[in-house]
């Protein structure tokens, strides 16, 4: 199913953990929002691919990866991105999108290994954060 131009369901809800992993209508539609306000903007903006490596993930699959319990992916709310240049779709989205939380991952000064994204209908903090791999601080 096409979210938007770039992007399907299928990709945001993709994973190799073999376990079942299909959003129910909210989630869906949480999904949709991430999509139309975060993700299709971004890739219009940046003018090349970006891949999804993590969108949706269930309650097993967010186990199962080791996701925090209360995960905004679980919501259909978040997604980790990786592209060419990780830093520029960072800075994109913090300097132009709107988002609840935006978290460089792990990587140097000068690029994440990739960047995780979540949007919310209502009550974006913008919340801006590095996390290290270890522990989060605000940027």
């Amino acid at each position: 199913m096409k979210l938007s131009e770039n992007f399907t369901l299928e990709e945001l809800t993709a994973t190799n953990t073999g376990l079942p992993n299909v959003p129910d209508s909210q989630q869906t539609e949480s999904l949709m929002k991430l999509v139309e306000n975060v993700l299709q903007p971004l890739r219009s903006a940046y003018g090349q691919p970006i891949r999804i490596t993590s969108g949706f993930r269930s309650q097993l699959v967010n186990k199962k990866v080791g996701g925090a319990a209360n995960s905004q992916h679980t919501n259909g709310e978040a997604a980790d991105l990786v592209c060419r240049d990780n830093a520029a779709i960072f800075r994109i989205i913090r300097d132009s999108l709107q988002f609840d939380q935006l978290i460089w991952e792990k990587g140097d000064d000068m690029e994440p290994d990739w960047v995780h994204v979540s949007f919310r209908e209502s009550g974006n903090r913008r919340q801006v954060l590095k996390f290290n791999g270890v522990s989060y601080s605000k940027m």
